[in-house]
C-alpha cells in the first residue's frame, strides 16, 4: 500500500527533525524543502497528499507560495505559522488552505490535524460521501440512539412518539449527518447540502444550528457523543443508525 506522502516546508531544522521522526513513525512518507525554491523543485518530482507551509519563510513570502501550490497541486494546505492573529487565519484559509495550525503545537495536535484533513479531503469529491447509495440515505425512517428521524413528516420523534421539534433547517443539517454516520462532513459541505447561497466562512450559523440540535435531542454540548465537533473541520455523527424502512 502507498504511503501517504507529507511535504513539510520550514527553514527551522531542528523542527523538521522533529516532525520527520515523529510522522514516519506514524507510517508517513515525509519530504522536506526549507525555501520556496526547494518546494517547486519538490513538486515537479513528487506529488505529496498534503503540505505543511510554514508562512514566515525568511526569503519567501508564504501567502504567495499558497497560491502557487494551489495553482500547481492537488495536495492538501495546513499552514504552520507563529501568526496568531485571525486575520492571518482566515486570509491563509479563504487562499486555499485546508486547516491552519499555529506555533508552538503539540506533535499529537499535527498528527490529529493531518488524519482530519485527509478523512475531508478524500470524502469531498462528493458532498454528500456518496451517501445517495446507502441503505440510509434510501430509507423514509432512520433509528438512531433512542431517535427516529422521519423523513415524511420531515421531524425527529423519541421513541415514545415525542417530536424533538427540529425547524426544517436542523432537520436537514442533521438529516446529513446521520446518513452519513462516522464520516467527518465540514462546515462548507454542511452548508451546501442544508442552505441556498454561496459558504461564507464567517457565517456561524453551521455551528449554532449545532448547538440547537444538540440541545433538542438531549446530546451534551459540553461532551457530546452523537455530534462531534472536529477542531478545524466540521462535523461527524458518532451514534449507531440503522434504516427502518
Amino acid at each position: 500500500m502507498r504511503k501517504t506522502t507529507i511535504l513539510a516546508v520550514d527553514d527551522d531544522v531542528n523542527l523538521q527533525e522533529v516532525m520527520r521522526h515523529y510522522l514516519e513513525q506514524a507510517g508517513y512518507q515525509y519530504l522536506a524543502a526549507h525555501s520556496g525554491k526547494e518546494l517547486m523543485q519538490t513538486l515537479d518530482n513528487a506529488q505529496p497528499d498534503i503540505i505543511l507551509l510554514d508562512l514566515t519563510l525568511p526569503e519567501d513570502d508564504g501567502l504567495t507560495l499558497l497560491s502557487m501550490i494551489c495553482s500547481k497541486s492537488k495536495a492538501a494546505i495546513i499552514v504552520i505559522s507563529g501568526r496568531d492573529a485571525s486575520v492571518d487565519r482566515i486570509i491563509g484559509l479563504e487562499m486555499g488552505a485546508d486547516d491552519y495550525l499555529t506555533k508552538p503545537f503539540e506533535l499529537r495536535e499535527l498528527s490529529a490535524r493531518i488524519k482530519a484533513v485527509l478523512r475531508r479531503t478524500t470524502q469531498e469529491g462528493n458532498p454528500a460521501n456518496d451517501a445517495a447509495e446507502t441503505p440510509l440515505a434510501k430509507a423514509n425512517r432512520i433509528f438512531f440512539n433512542g431517535w427516529i428521524l422521519d423523513r415524511l413528516q420531515y421531524q425527529v420523534f423519541s421513541e415514545s412518539g415525542k417530536t424533538a421539534e427540529l425547524t426544517s433547517g436542523e432537520f436537514k443539517l442533521l438529516e446529513a449527518l446521520v446518513t452519513a454516520p462516522n464520516r467527518v462532513l465540514s462546515r462548507e459541505q454542511l452548508f451546501t447540502l442544508t442552505r441556498p447561497g454561496d459558504f461564507d466562512s464567517f457565517d456561524r450559523a453551521i455551528d449554532i444550528q449545532i448547538g440547537r440540535i444538540r440541545k433538542k435531542i438531549n446530546d451534551d454540548s459540553r461532551s457530546p457523543v452523537l455530534l462531534k465537533t472536529i477542531r478545524g473541520v466540521g462535523y461527524l455523527f458518532a451514534g449507531e443508525c440503522k434504516a427502518a424502512d
